[in-house]
Order: C-alpha cells, then sequence, then structure tokens
C-alpha cells in the first residue's frame, strides 16, 4: 500500500526514535514511575514493570506505530481504513489526547515554576512547607506558568514535523539523557544522617514481598499496566500519528526495542534519581509521599544538600521540564493531525486555533485550584479537582476501553497478519511474531478488561 501525501516526515529512523522517545519520556517516567516503584514494593514493581514492557507494551506500541505507518494517517482515518465499521475507535482514541492536553501544560507549569525557583538559586524557598499549594492555588501566577508551556508547544508544532518536533528531539532528548545520568550517579554517593544513597538504591532494587497478598499483587500489577500507557504514549493516538510520519525503509522493528529501551531506561533512572535521595535525608517515611514525591519531598531533599542542591535541582527540573515538553508536543501534534485530515485544513492554521483552545482550557484547568475550586468524587473512590477530573477521564476509563478493541480489532478482525506483514515490508524479519499473535489475541485483551473494571471501581464491586 502507498504511503498516502503527509504535511511532513521525520528524516530518517533516529529522528524518529527520538520523537517518539521523547514522547513516551514525560511526565510519567520522571514523576509517576518513581513513586509507584515506591509504594509498591520497589524491585517488586520493577520486575513486574519489566516483564509488562517487553510484552504489553511492546503489543501495543508495535500495533500504534505501524498502524499509523502502513495507512499513512491519524487515528480517525486509520481505523476507518483498517475498517470502516470501526471509524468509531479512531473518533474514541482522537479524544483522549483532546482531553489529556487540556492539563498536560498546567504540570508543566509547576514544573517550570520549580525549574525557575532552583535555576535563581530560591531552592530552599521552595522546600518550605506549602510553597507548593500557594503556588497552584495563587491564580496570577498557576495560570502564568500554564500559558509558557502551552506557548512554546503551540510555536513547536506550527514549525512542522521536521524542523519543529524532529529538531526540538534531537536537542532536548540528549540533553535529558545527560541530566538524569548526572542526578543518578550523584544520588549513589550522597550520605546523611547514617544514610547513603546505594542503601536507597538497594531500597528501589530490593523485592520488597512483605505482607504480600494476592489481593496485593493484583494491585501492583494493574498499577504497572497502567504506568505503561504514560511511559509508551500508546491507546491515545500518538503513536499512530508518529507512525504515519515513518518512511518505508525504517526497521519498525528495531525502531520499537529502541524507544522501549530508551523510555525504560530514564524510568528506571528516574527512580535512581529519586528513590535514593529521598532515602538518605528523609527515610523510608520521606518515600511514603506519593504523588507529592517529586514536588514536596524532593525540593526538601535538595534544600538538604546545601549549596549543591540548587545545582542538582536546578539540572533535574531543566530535565523535567524537556520531558514535559516533549510529551506535550506529541498530544498537540496528535490533535493537530487528526483535525488536518478531518478538516482538510493546513497545519499554520490549524496550530494558531488549537493553541489559542488550549491556552484558554489551561487557564480554566489551572483555576481549578483556586477560583473554580470544586471536589469531584471519582468512581475510584477518591476525590480530585479539574485537573484529576481530566485525568481519570482520559487515563483510567478511554485508554484501557480504546486498548481492549484495538486489540480485539486487530486479534479477530483484521488478524495479526495485518501488521506482521507491514513490519517485515522493508525486508526484516519480525523476531517476536509470535509473542505478538498471542499477546494481541488472547492476553491483552483480558489484561484490559481487568485493568478497566480495576480503574472504574468495579472490580471491586464484583
Amino acid at each position: 500500500m502507498e504511503k498516502k501525501s503527509k504535511s511532513g516526515s521525520f528524516t530518517g529512523q533516529l529522528g524518529f526514535v527520538l520523537a517518539a522517545a521523547g514522547s513516551a519520556v514525560g511526565v510519567g517516567n520522571i514523576w509517576r514511575f518513581p513513586y509507584l516503584a515506591a509504594k509498591d514494593g520497589g524491585g517488586l514493581f520493577l520486575i513486574i514493570y519489566l516483564v509488562l514492557v517487553l510484552t504489553f507494551g511492546f503489543t501495543l506500541l508495535t500495533s500504534d506505530i505501524t498502524i499509523g505507518r502502513k495507512t499513512g494517517k491519524s487515528a480517525i482515518g486509520a481505523y476507518t481504513e483498517m475498517n470502516p465499521k470501526w471509524k468509531f475507535l479512531g473518533i474514541l482514541t482522537f479524544f483522549v489526547p483532546v482531553v489529556i492536553m487540556t492539563y498536560y501544560a498546567v504540570i508543566g507549569g509547576w514544573i517550570t515554576k520549580y525549574m525557575v525557583s532552583f535555576v535563581t538559586g530560591q531552592g530552599r524557598a521552595a522546600a518550605a512547607d506549602g510553597y507548593f499549594s500557594s503556588f497552584i492555588s495563587d491564580p496570577v501566577q498557576s495560570v502564568i506558568y500554564a500559558v509558557i508551556p502551552m506557548v512554546i508547544t503551540a510555536v513547536i508544532i506550527y514549525r512542522g514535523v521536521e524542523n519543529g518536533i524532529e529538531a526540538c528531539s534531537k536537542f532536548m532528548m540528549p540533553v535529558l539523557l545527560v541530566l538524569i545520568v548526572f542526578i543518578a550517579v550523584y544520588a549513589m554517593f550522597i550520605h546523611h544522617d547514617g544514610r547513603t544513597g546505594l542503601q536507597g538504591f538497594m531500597v528501589y532494587i530490593t523485592p520488597n514481598v512483605e505482607g504480600l497478598t494476592v489481593k496485593k499483587f493484583m494491585a501492583v500489577l494493574l498499577d504497572a499496566m497502567s504506568q505503561l500507557f504514560f511511559s509508551l504514549s500508546v491507546s491515545m493516538g500518538i503513536m499512530i500519528t508518529y507512525g504515519s510520519y515513518v518512511k518505508k525503509d525504517v526497521d519498525l522493528n528495531k525502531a520499537v526495542s529502541q524507544i522501549e529501551i530508551f523510555d525504560t531506561g530514564v524510568a528506571l533512572l528516574a527512580g535512581m534519581a529519586i528513590i535514593p535521595s529521598v532515602f538518605v535525608f528523609s527515610g523510608l517515611d520521606g518515600m511514603n509521599k506519593g504523588p507529592g514525591l517529586m514536588f514536596i519531598s524532593l525540593p526538601k531533599v535538595f534544600a538538604s544538600m546545601g549549596v549543591i542542591g540548587n545545582v542538582v535541582g536546578a539540572a533535574f527540573f531543566i530535565m523535567a521540564v524537556f520531558a514535559t515538553l516533549t510529551s506535550c508536543i506529541s498530544v498537540l501534534e496528535a490533535i493537530t493531525a487528526n483535525c488536518m485530515e478531518v478538516f482538510h485544513t493546513q497545519r499554520h492554521r490549524t496550530t494558531l486555533a488549537l493553541g489559542v483552545i488550549y491556552t484558554i482550557a489551561s487557564v480554566v484547568i489551572a483555576l481549578g485550584y483556586s477560583a473554580f475550586y470544586c471536589e469531584i468524587p471519582l468512581p475510584n473512590g477518591t476525590v480530585g479537582q479539574l485537573l484529576d477530573l481530566m485525568d481519570y477521564i482520559s487515563n483510567s476509563v478511554m485508554m484501557p476501553f480504546i486498548s481492549l478493541l484495538s486489540t480485539i480489532l486487530i486479534g479477530w478482525i483484521v488478524r495479526p497478519k495485518w501488521i506482521i506483514d507491514e513490519v517485515e515490508s522493508s525486508g526484516v524479519r519480525f523476531h517476536r511474531k509470535q509473542l505478538y499473535i498471542v499477546m494481541v489475541k488472547f492476553v491483552c485483551p483480558v489484561i484490559m478488561v481487568m485493568l478497566f473494571l480495576q480503574s472504574t471501581g468495579l472490580l471491586a464491586k464484583l
């Protein structure tokens, strides 16, 4: 099948891998992965996660990228071409980034605020009790910092695939990797009050099975599976869109493996950087802060390091800003590409319109902690604000449901051969072909049903 005309493409395999890895390496790796590892038994979570990356994650990532390259279209057009009766799945997939983009820039703004604090030598102030809550509840500051990453993202998307997304990824990803390696290595050698970074590293990698029950194991398993959605950017149309920009001579086998390695490596390094640091200065108690690990515990850790803390903190939050930007770029690009195909509009005009829409949306979500504050009970038993509601709808409801439907479509309707033929079209052998068939037909649908029931609170009622 000849590839459809697109508004641009990646120059080659390196450009694609860096852009796709940039999409995958985001807030999920830097913020969510370490606190889940700390919560779910350290090495136990790591082992389960790595197994899932090589099976479950590999299957969904291969499917999304291959669908994009084979059809040359983004989610709506791609699923319509696969089977016209399944166009609704493309529309559902399109709405995932539509929802996510409402709050991604807001989180990016939080990280940018901390980066500015540490770069300007105000790290100790950022570590003070109440600093984070005071910032997000300030309607002026929270809005300004939400708008900054949104505008930068729109400018990059406006410049196109090669001059915008690829050029940005080729610069930011190597810098991000150098920074996270520096911080992870540094964390191994710190010590305080009789605790060392190496001891914290052992806490991180040693499986903690104390009090492990079947119910607790299932909770860890489901945490690891939901993390894959954040980590690999699957089931949200992003990798379908990026796949549509991939040239036919690119080895998808190798590209998928490289993205898996890059993404998982950064997640593991983030854990190495954060968990030992928090352990050294706050002990085991400091690791039980959940989502607050990055914005509450870590600034206190950096402040405890003395003068060097501002340097390490600045490096960490610069890295986190880059990771967030690459994620924002991929989310907005998925929306832009679909809109261009559906409405037959040009990139510049589409990006300008979406930039205005999502700047307004970011302002509304940012004000969810001040002017628009509300407490919304969610089906999973938690209570959240506007940002939490958007996050729950996209990640806990839509993405597992879309993954379930896509594996049914590929495994039982168009059949795995549809994917396999495209992977092997460049003359390479699909080395994990049998694993892919078993996963997409049998294992993934079961996992997706479990995850969907758990995330919606229905599993607890069964």
